[in-house]
């Protein structure tokens, strides 16, 4: 299920949030200007992308492309940057919410180390690069499951046929879109134990998952978690303009529970 929109609010602006989706993105257009400019692909990555056997071998050397590998993408295509950034647009600004500013940017960077020692642990003697802010994002996505598990999520709906009974989009429980996405990638992992060459990086989306679902709950100490839409039913996605609109927080609510 691709995720359009949520319909929860930010209070403030997501300064960090915003500036990861910049970093991510003038990553990309680095890679992509220096590569034009003559540097073949295959060494950019393996300068700047993280190489488990380089990391163990000589950490001293190679520990920084732990950091840089977070903010650098496939330079080849659009899809990569392009998924990721609409889960960290769609997700991280709520999270970023919830935590605060300074907070937010340590949980995102901690969960993208988990997401490589995950990766490193599965697969210690690769030697190819691996870059990507997807397992970062991953725990971003565990963090929101954790703190608004039944916020409204606009879906693409997924059933060709069915578009023609609800139309081109769904509302569906953010727990439901979130743990989707760990499914698929647990499957997507357990099929990829033992396979050589390149890919996607499965068990590093699920270390960073994991890992935000644990770091989410530390981050939160001393906040209090935010009142928010629940998702009721099962429904077609409403008619609803895409800006965030702040809702009357004064009306009586339920308080969130864990």
């Amino acid at each position: 299920m691709l995720p359009v929109r949520d319909q929860l609010p930010t209070r403030k602006l997501p300064v960090v949030n915003y500036l990861l989706i910049a970093l991510n993105v003038l990553g990309f257009f680095w890679m992509r200007s220096t590569i034009a400019a003559g540097l073949p692909p295959d060494r950019l990555l393996s300068a700047w992308g993280l190489v488990p056997e380089q990391l163990l071998e000589a950490p001293s050397d190679a520990w920084w492309t732990v950091f840089s590998s977070m903010f650098l993408h496939d330079p080849t295509g659009w899809a990569h940057l392009g998924g990721n950034m609409l889960f960290l647009w769609i997700f991280g600004d709520n999270v970023e919410d919830a935590l605060g500013s300074a907070r937010y940017a340590a949980f995102y960077v901690l969960s993208g180390i988990a997401a490589a020692g995950a990766q490193i642990i599965i697969d210690p003697g690769s030697t190819i690069p691996m870059v990507g802010a997807s397992g970062a994002i991953s725990g971003v996505l565990a963090a929101y499951a954790s703190l608004y598990p039944r916020s409204p999520i606009t879906v693409l709906n997924p059933i060709f046929l069915l578009w023609f009974i609800f139309g081109l989009f769904l509302e569906l429980p953010a727990w439901l879109v979130i743990l989707e996405y760990f499914v698929v990638n647990l499957l997507n992992g357990l099929g990829s134990i033992g396979v050589r060459g390149g890919g996607v990086a499965f068990f590093a989306h699920l270390g960073g998952f994991v890992a935000g679902l644990f770091l989410v709950r530390i981050f939160m100490t001393g906040r209090t978690r935010r009142e928010h839409e629940r998702w009721q039913h099962f429904r077609p996605s409403p008619r609803r303009p895409a800006a965030r609109r702040s809702p009357p927080w004064d009306a009586p609510r339920r308080r969130d529970s864990w």
